[in-house]
């Protein structure tokens, strides 16, 4: 049992300040006035200092785990080590949820990482799904981010879903001259940041992908169903136009990922989609594609959920850099990271928020001075006291 006192609770509606949190076993317990309850030798109190107390992070995209096991195209680390290595630095960065967003890709002819070839996710996807049955410190998902002309691997991803192993399903098409990449010289720059390739060698890897085969409507509708009657949600990838979002529609996309432009983000949202960002985009101040504004589309109201996508860092000072820069409630911007995309993923009903019954994934935040920079002091999972960081003069 577990007393979190002196701190600002940032809730579904607002800030609460002046109230405790009693944390029983794995469930928030009670929200009581501080004082109200007398505390007894078998409540641990923590004191929260001043700081926020909120809800553990949830990212529900991310491939930074391909960057922990594939630092380099020819350095692949030990899968163990590499996941267990990079709970640790989520905690830090107050994510108590993550959906590993492992690539199923065919081919890429420029970005080479030896952790995509299909034997690779597949032990990368066992090690995660082990961690739910041993010892470990934050909830481990998997995000299937299959690429629609890898038909060779259909079988297989069909088959990780029906053993529950997967969570979060996304089909990706990056051809150049649509989505991400429909501007043919951001693609360009892509790919010579990783190759210097000619003229002549980047028209061939152009045709190569704007003639390859791809799955059907028909099958990617099967796949589709096959998840959702496993109670697992369905995301789009880079929507750039209205007739991509009456496709994704037909097949039961309810997540549009990454929208290309601030009108499509709109229109996804007036369908009743969720929309995603990523948290970087806010840090950087735009997208590294030259597509959508996550900060305009914030304030914009068209943006429901920021994932770090491969910055883990970026989600905890996103929130307050939005709630700051725009004159944003913070609580609003916590749910960013929190709320919706536990909704998005139907989780909704355990985690995301703060509530009498719901699980005890918590933070503390405090703000350092002179400039408020915000850091994690304080992380709970399942009502476990996981990590205590105190900082020093």
């Amino acid at each position: 049992m577990y007393l979190i006192t002196g701190g600002i609770i940032v809730l579904e509606k607002g800030l609460l300040e002046g109230y405790d949190l009693l944390i029983v076993e794995d469930r928030i317990a009670n929200i009581s006035r501080t004082g109200e309850r007398n505390v007894d030798c078998n409540i641990e109190v923590i004191d929260a200092k001043g700081g926020y107390v909120t809800p553990g992070m949830i990212d529900i995209h991310s491939d930074y785990i391909e960057h922990m096991t594939a630092p380099r195209p020819t350095s692949l680390i030990n899968f163990g080590l590499s996941l267990r290595e990079t709970e640790k630095e989520l905690l830090c960065h107050g994510i108590t949820t993550m959906y590993h967003s492992l690539s199923i890709f065919k081919s890429v002819d420029y970005k080479y990482r030896p952790i995509r070839e299909p034997e690779n996710v597949q032990k990368m996807l066992e090690l995660i799904n082990q961690t739910h049955y041993e010892k470990h410190l934050v909830r481990h998902r998997f995000h299937a981010r299959f690429e629609i002309d890898n038909l060779d691997q259909v079988d297989n991803l069909k088959s990780y879903i029906t053993e529950d192993k997967v969570h979060l399903v996304s089909f990706m098409d990056h051809t150049p001259g649509q989505g991400q990449y429909r501007d043919m010289e951001i693609y360009k720059k892509t790919v010579r940041s990783y190759n210097d390739i000619s003229d002549e060698g980047m028209s061939v890897i152009i045709a190569n992908h704007q003639t390859k085969e791809k799955l059907t409507e028909e099958s990617i509708k099967e796949i589709a169903d096959l998840a959702a009657s496993r109670g697992i949600a369905i995301a789009s990838h880079d929507d750039d136009s209205t007739d991509k979002l009456d496709l994704v529609e037909s097949f039961g996309a309810t997540i549009s990922e990454f929208p290309i432009t601030l009108e499509i983000a709109r229109e996804a949202k007036n369908r009743g989609m969720f929309t995603m960002a990523g948290a970087p985009n806010v840090i950087l101040g735009g997208s590294h594609s030259g597509n959508l504004s996550a900060s305009e589309a914030v304030d914009d109201g068209s943006i429901d959920i920021l994932c770090s996508d491969y910055y883990p860092a970026a989600m905890l000072h996103a929130v307050f850099q939005l709630s700051s820069m725009l004159g944003k409630e913070l609580s609003e911007m916590f749910k960013l990271v929190t709320l919706n995309p536990a909704k998005a993923v139907l989780i909704d009903d355990e985690l995301g928020s703060i509530e009498i019954g719901k699980k005890a994934d918590l933070l503390i935040i405090e703000r350092l001075e002179p400039d408020h920079f915000p850091v994690i002091t304080t992380v709970m999972v399942d009502g476990k006291l996981i990590q205590q960081t105190n900082y020093r003069i």
